[in-house]
């Protein structure tokens, strides 16, 4: 039997030097780490309360850029959490900016939506 998980891929500029809004905004702790054979950075394998996504050095080369170079985006990142307020707080002081601030709505959910400073959006996420 096979594991099957669900891993986003985040393209952001400079990667190896901008995890930090992660680390900060989201305590993400980052697993692995992978360089290229010239030195430079290849991927990062991070980690939110053991859902794992990966950042990558934007690549305009290859047409892998972070949404904010691309002024859009197409996908939404729920992140389920167990105190909404306290990670939206948490992630605008780290530099995300408010898209829906934070309330409760009738069909059991509290939520709010960030964009974080490469364009990625999030939907920050309880159930109530």
């Amino acid at each position: 039997m096979s594991t099957t998980f669900f891993a986003p891929q985040l393209y952001i500029p400079n990667g190896i030097t901008n995890i930090d809004f992660y680390k900060n905004a989201f305590g993400a702790v980052e697993l692995r780490r992978f360089m290229n054979d010239d030195g430079t950075y290849h991927v990062s394998e991070l980690s939110i309360d053991g859902a794992m996504f990966h950042l990558h050095e934007e690549k305009p080369s290859a047409g892998q850029f972070p949404p904010g170079k691309i002024s859009g985006t197409t996908v939404f990142i729920g992140l389920f959490v167990e105190d909404v307020d306290a990670v939206m707080n948490k992630a605008i002081a780290a530099g995300a900016e408010v898209l829906s601030p934070t309330q409760s709505y009738d069909y059991g959910y509290r939520q709010g939506e960030i964009r974080d400073p490469f364009g990625h959006c999030w939907m920050i996420e309880m159930r109530i």
